[in-house]
């Protein structure tokens, strides 16, 4: 059986491109006959606002989405904390304290993620007064699982390459797991056999692959979907408060609008002014 999710973050309310992709989602899953969950990621520290979660629902049910509600983040600590256990007992994971500006000073290169951690604290004394945070030992990672692959709906079997993003962070110094690790491990409780989400996350499927080769996890398949993308050709995000510049779903659905006529909108490639729809980087999706 097919099982999908959409996972938002309660750090700011959901825009034009958390709705295509939950319908993306949500459509995937309800063609199979499978199930479509939602999991609210909800350990972002002082950001989270646990109040939005319920304007998520009511945003989903605007839509004309059903699902199924999963165990929210702020659960599943435990099942973070023995993942990084394991990780650290067999040598995989050290203590880091670099800032990110010390780690500017040093000029790193340029990852998929941005700045590449240059394994500065790696192998060397850690002064324990100090705040940490636990990175991946990627060499290390590497040697241990040997050659690893993945699918996507649209780029095919991808050979997995992590070493560009670098030692990694798995536990943040501020949240007790990192996107990586915590997406990880919940899609695996979960019993997600499909992950969808968009393309500007295509890269960190090397990284989530490796993991589960690390912790005996499941390998489902993944679907990157399109990027909605705004009049400056740029990705609707919170980060760019795409939620508060006319694009936000609240504010549509509180002002009258049709939900469901918006949602096959989308399905049918319809954009609403100002919005395009991007181009898969690896062939069409």
């Amino acid at each position: 059986m097919i099982v999908t999710r959409f996972a938002p973050s309660p750090n700011g309310p959901l825009h034009l491109g958390h709705a295509y992709s939950a319908i993306v989602a949500h459509d995937l899953a309800r063609e199979a006959g499978g199930r479509f969950l939602l999991r609210i990621e909800d350990i972002d520290g002082a950001r989270s606002r646990p109040q939005l979660a319920d304007e998520f629902r009511r945003d989903l049910e605007w839509l004309g989405l059903e699902w199924e509600e999963v165990p929210a983040q702020s659960t599943r600590l435990d099942s973070y904390e023995a993942a990084a256990r394991r990780l650290m007992d067999e040598g995989l994971l050290y203590r880091c304290t670099c800032t990110r500006a010390e780690i500017q000073a040093l000029e790193p290169r340029i990852g998929p993620e941005g700045l590449v951690y240059p394994g500065t604290c790696k192998g060397r004394h850690v002064d324990l007064t100090r705040t940490s945070a636990l990175r991946l030992d990627m060499t290390r990672a590497l040697e241990r699982v040997g050659d690893l692959f993945w699918e996507d709906a649209a780029a095919g079997v991808v050979a997995a390459d992590p070493r560009e993003f670098g030692d990694v962070v798995l536990v943040r110094k501020d949240a007790p797991a990192s996107y990586h690790l915590a997406a990880t491990l919940d899609d695996a409780a979960d019993g997600v056999t499909l992950v969808t989400r968009g393309t500007d996350l295509f890269f960190a499927s090397h990284i989530h692959r490796l993991l589960q080769e690390l912790l005996n996890l499941p390998v489902p398949t993944w679907h990157h979907h399109k990027l909605l993308l705004d009049e400056d050709g740029e990705k609707l995000a919170k980060s760019r408060r795409s939620g508060e510049l006319g694009f936000g779903i609240a504010d549509m659905r509180t002002g009258g609008k049709d939900g469901r006529a918006l949602a096959d909108s989308l399905r049918m490639g319809e954009m609403p002014c100002g919005i395009t729809l991007s181009r898969f980087p690896h062939g069409d999706a």
